[in-house]
């Protein structure tokens, strides 16, 4: 690559910003010549975080971390300074305070008795670890597109173990069994220490204003430019001598048509497809819209290159049904301490210590989470703002005659209550914006080889895809790292950067004693 090498990043997700910082810090592209173009009026993608106390907060989801993984994702932000501690970067922030803030929960599931279920024991049979050992070492490739359900038998499905990992990952029984089987690999750290959460780290605010904010900010001060309210519509392309080469971007721009024209030795890459495409908002008083991929547009261009071209995936493998890949999160503005101070005495977890609670008999599969106070950077000392979320919300609730889906705020707060036995009096004031997400679990949905392409598919010269749908060895979706990963990994191989990818740590070998023996140690 020369000095007037220019790149162009579909998409202002964490895998766009990782891409242009990776281009920067070791490809030694200049910052003035990264254009990153995105459809809407916010960046971050999936990594949302906004509102404030008047008209309460929002988050789609939130986002485990852990430094027994997530390689790339810290060797991104050692480099990426911090907004708050002079002189100090976002990783070593993050570590400080989780040192001061460890996770412990007391509370991991309670029953319809509003009792805290034990979970000293996993609830496994001899079976449920004969099978779940069989999983874990089986080859991908025999496994091919089967989902969880055809490895386990049903009792596994009413353990102990399941309700938290399930939770804790957004499982479901019908997910594909090598994403599954990825899993415990790859977080086999977490298997022995799941009833507690003790190895799950947090950052010090929302994800947005912990991991975007700043890494946005690092970029715009090396140059780089952010082109909002951008769809490209259409990438144009050449194929000569074999490879695949694109030349230009449709865009629609503020209303109006515009090419840019992508020259020899320029880069392309690609945010394919997204979780969170076609989400929508609703308030105390309406239900979220429902949506899909047509409303929205997200899944576009990578359903135009893969009918063009093999290789490029298979993106209906993803997004082709939304009862397996949806579920709803709710947000909650507060302006009184009532609601945190009788959690804490009902759990023995301050905010910020415990982690998810989950009701395991909810007919909804609920879960909330109080995240250290304040969550957000705009956030008063007087108000506290915890989310939630539904693994079901097509059922009907335990407590509403309706499903989730077609639950307001106010109605899904009257089903929290319900759970807890708290007086209503506690919500007075409450702000509960609820979150519909059509796709957010369809990087789970099971695959074939091919499904997937790889970050930089083969023929391709100046071309990339980064995201959650993209094939990394040995790594697991739904995780900021993957994103992370699958940049860097796209930027390396196109700009020729002679640095090693940080590999995944091997957690799981000599995986035949270790998970075993792991699996065997629980009831």
């Amino acid at each position: 690559m020369t000095n007037t090498t220019k790149a162009y990043l579909i998409g202002a997700g964490i895998g766009s910003l990782a891409a242009a910082a990776f281009m920067i810090r070791d490809g030694k592209i200049k910052g003035d010549n990264i254009s990153i173009l995105e459809a809407g009026s916010l960046i971050g993608g999936s990594l949302d975080g906004a509102g404030n106390p008047e008209q309460g907060y929002s988050l789609r989801g939130g986002r485990m971390l852990t430094t027994d993984n997530y390689e790339c994702t810290w060797d991104l932000f050692k480099s990426i300074p911090s907004l708050h501690n002079p002189g100090r970067s976002v990783f070593e922030e993050t570590v400080e305070f989780n040192e001061h803030h460890q996770s412990n929960s007391k509370a991991r599931l309670v029953d319809q008795r509003r009792a805290k279920v034990p979970v000293s024991s996993m609830g496994f049979s001899m079976q449920d670890r004969m099978e779940l050992l069989k999983l874990s070492q089986a080859d991908e490739a025999e496994m091919g597109n089967s989902n969880i359900t055809e490895w386990l038998s049903p009792s596994f499905f009413e353990t102990e173990f399941w309700y938290m990992w399930a939770t804790t990952f957004a499982f479901q029984p019908w997910h594909s069994a090598v994403e599954f089987k990825r899993y415990l690999h790859r977080f086999m750290m977490e298997f022995s220490r799941i009833e507690t959460l003790a190895g799950v780290k947090r950052t010090i605010y929302n994800q947005y204003d912990s991991l975007v904010l700043p890494l946005q900010t690092w970029l715009k001060q090396n140059g780089v430019r952010f082109i909002m309210d951008c769809q490209v519509q259409k990438i144009t392309h050449t194929l000569s001598n074999e490879q695949f080469m694109v030349t230009g971007l449709h865009c629609l721009r503020g209303g109006v048509e515009e090419i840019i024209t992508v020259d020899e030795g320029d880069l392309v890459f690609l945010q394919n497809g997204s979780m969170t495409d076609a989400s929508s908002l609703g308030s105390m008083s309406s239900a979220p819209e429902k949506r899909n991929k047509l409303d929205s547009g997200g899944w576009q261009l990578w359903e135009q290159l893969a009918a063009e071209h093999p290789g490029m995936g298979n993106p209906a493998a993803f997004n082709s049904c939304i009862a397996r890949s949806y579920w709803a999160s709710f947000t909650v503005t507060l302006k009184d301490p009532r609601f945190f101070n009788l959690m804490q005495k009902f759990s023995g977890n301050e905010a910020g210590t415990g982690g998810l609670v989950t009701f395991k008999d909810s007919n909804w599969l609920m879960s909330i989470v109080l995240a250290h106070q304040p969550h957000f950077i705009n956030q008063p000392a007087d108000v506290q703002v915890f989310w939630g979320y539904a693994l079901f919300p097509d059922r009907i609730g335990n407590y509403v005659a309706k499903p989730m889906s077609e639950c307001n705020g106010a109605e899904i707060l009257q089903e929290l209550l319900g759970h807890l036995r708290f007086d209503s009096e506690v919500f007075d004031n409450a702000n509960c914006i609820p979150c519909r997400m059509p796709y957010i679990t369809s990087m789970f949905m099971p695959r074939s080889i091919g499904d997937r392409p790889l970050p930089v598919p083969p023929g391709t010269k100046n071309f990339a895809f980064i995201s959650q749908f993209v094939e990394v060895a040995d790594d697991v979706v739904f995780t900021v790292e993957y994103s992370v990963r699958a940049a860097q990994m796209a930027v390396y191989q196109l700009l020729g950067v002679n640095k090693q990818v940080p590999p995944v740590t091997a957690h799981d070998k000599s995986l035949g004693t270790k998970m075993e023996a792991l699996i065997k140690a629980f009831k």
